[in-house]
């Protein structure tokens, strides 16, 4: 192979954390499979996925079995979403996607814009993106514990906008990060720079670490109705 030619990361290099055979909630209006890819570059203190957190866990499956359980899906499933953790981080991904695409699937992305660079060729192949929006850009770093991920994630959302892929954007209520006209704020703001759907999603305290967090978590509900009340174009998600 000349030297000049580089051969994109095959799917087999794909780190997966764990595999959902049906889900009607991870991808909105389909009957769908959701694989969990492992690795994030954040640490949200809300995060109920924290086993998927290190890319370095040995993967709970590889790409050959989750390939042979949607072989046996076909005709049975609508949708392949590849979640996480970050989705972004792994580099087979592309294929992965354009693979499960192969099949007859559509392909929805999980994702919170840490990467805008390797997110904007992913959008290629997605046929659904639901976006992680943490806070307003401007108190991400604080949520997040990474210096300048407010900035990746706007851009991110900037790209997703600009690509026309169908989406949702998510946000996370629970009142220590907003009270109710924060969220209504977040939510107004997202729908004028173009977003087409938002959804509260209510604070699960299984797998958050976070004993202060999980001590209010029955406070998400209600958080959600009052900014629903302030913002009655976003949604409600209850799990």
């Amino acid at each position: 192979m000349p030297a000049s030619i580089v051969r994109a990361p095959d799917a087999a290099a794909l780190r997966l954390g764990g595999l959902t055979a049906l889900s009607l909630t991870d991808y909105p209006g389909q009957l769908a499979a959701v694989l969990f890819c492992q690795g994030c570059p954040w640490s949200c203190a809300y995060c109920h996925n924290t086993h998927l957190l290190d890319a370095g866990t040995p993967p709970a499956l590889d790409w050959a079995a989750a390939l042979d359980f949607l072989r046996r899906r076909k005709g049975l499933l609508d949708a392949v979403v590849f979640s996480g953790g970050e989705p972004t981080l792994q580099d087979g991904l592309a294929d992965a996607m354009r693979r499960t695409r192969e099949l007859g699937f559509k392909v929805g992305l999980h994702t919170a814009g840490a990467y805008p660079r390797r997110l904007e060729p992913l959008l290629t192949l997605a046929d659904w993106v639901g976006f992680d929006v943490k806070a307003p850009f401007e108190r991400y770093d604080q949520l997040t514990g990474v210096p300048g991920s407010g900035a990746a994630a706007r851009e991110s959302l900037r790209l997703l906008l600009k690509s026309g892929v169908d989406h949702e954007c998510r946000t996370t209520a629970h009142p220590s990060l907003f009270d109710a006209a924060e969220l209504a704020a977040l939510s107004a703001s997202l729908f004028a720079l173009g977003a087409r759907r938002h959804v509260f999603q209510i604070f699960r305290a299984d797998g958050c670490v976070d004993a202060a967090l999980n001590a209010q978590a029955g406070a998400s509900a209600e958080l959600i109705e009052q900014a629903a009340a302030l913002e009655p174009r976003a949604e409600r998600r209850g799990s």
